[in-house]
């Protein structure tokens, strides 16, 4: 027999966790399936000093455990497990763990996006501990350093000009001769006096005991081998959104994330409703993702109370 409940949450990021909180206050007993890698991408974040009420910082983990506890005391059910599969075809709207079925008046879905790492074994045990997939969250922490970010687009560039705040000397690694970057954010690039770029280059290696102490870098032209002391590696190679497990049940644009109506956080699907960074593609901040988590669990109650059987 399924599992029958009013609201089921996808994802246990600040967005999920917080919808969760909130669905939770409304009395709608929320069910958070929240993922094997729960808590999201601020598991892998060491200190979080941009997230409002903490003045002195607070651990990543510890922040994510403080919002799940919150809204456990209100009610929220946890399934540590990932989803397998759902359909949104029709109502109550069906969602799967194994063998398990959940059958929902409404789904929030909440399962954030990935950043896309270079795939070396010492840059995912360093990531936290000098390695960062987000200049604006962690740039402050390596002020009068030499830091070096891989990347040539867009948010590879801004991110560069971000952290030449706080860097000595800021290189940009790219692969090609050219940046892909739009040309207003490369003249600005070209422009600052604290970015210097390593052309035809990719990162072979993240060298450090206890934090990124150097990079090895490979000329894709000559091959030859160089190597760069920084103290820290930003890597803005873009983001993947999960969305695997809606796609062709949800509108998504040509990127992959989940379309929302304007001002909204309302899918394609008359009561499916999605939040954070599986459809915010500009911010990626655990305060914009809790925002929006508030949102879709206020549309979601609005939408449960008008539909009520």
């Amino acid at each position: 027999m399924p599992v029958e409940t009013q609201l089921v949450i996808l994802g246990s990021g600040p967005a999920g966790l917080t919808a969760a909180v909130y669905a939770a206050r409304a009395d709608l007993a929320p069910v958070v399936i929240e993922g094997i890698a729960a808590g999201g991408q601020l598991m892998l974040t060491t200190d979080v000093e941009n997230y409002p009420g903490f003045p002195e910082g607070i651990l990543g983990p510890e922040l994510m455990a403080n919002f799940r506890s919150q809204a456990e005391r209100f009610g929220a059910e946890f399934v540590t497990a990932d989803a397998s599969r759902v359909d949104f075809s029709s109502r109550p709207f069906g969602v799967w763990v194994g063998d398990v079925e959940y059958r929902a008046d409404a789904v929030i879905l909440s399962t954030g996006a990935s950043a896309r790492m270079l795939g070396l074994e010492n840059e995912a045990r360093l990531l936290g501990h000098g390695v960062s997939t987000c200049a604006t969250c962690d740039g402050f922490f390596f002020r009068d350093q030499q830091l070096a970010i891989v990347g040539g687009g867009d948010t590879a560039v801004e991110e560069a000009l971000f952290l030449t705040k706080f860097a000595t000397k800021v290189t940009v690694i790219h692969r090609r001769d050219e940046l892909r970057a739009s040309k207003i954010m490369q003249d600005r690039a070209f422009a600052s006096g604290g970015i210097d770029f390593r052309w035809n280059s990719v990162v072979e290696d993240v060298v450090g005991v206890d934090r990124v102490e150097q990079v090895k870098l490979r000329d894709t032209v000559t091959g030859e081998e160089s190597k760069l002391d920084v103290g820290g590696l930003f890597v803005a190679i873009g983001h993947d959104p999960n969305t695997g497990l809606v796609e062709g049940q949800l509108e998504l644009d040509a990127n992959g994330y989940v379309i929302t109506a304007a001002d909204s956080t309302r899918t394609s699907v008359e009561g499916i409703f999605a939040a954070g960074d599986v459809q915010d593609h500009i911010f990626r901040q655990a305060v914009t993702a809790a925002g929006s988590g508030c949102m879709a669990s206020i549309e979601a109650e609005r939408w449960l109370a008008e539909h009520a059987s």
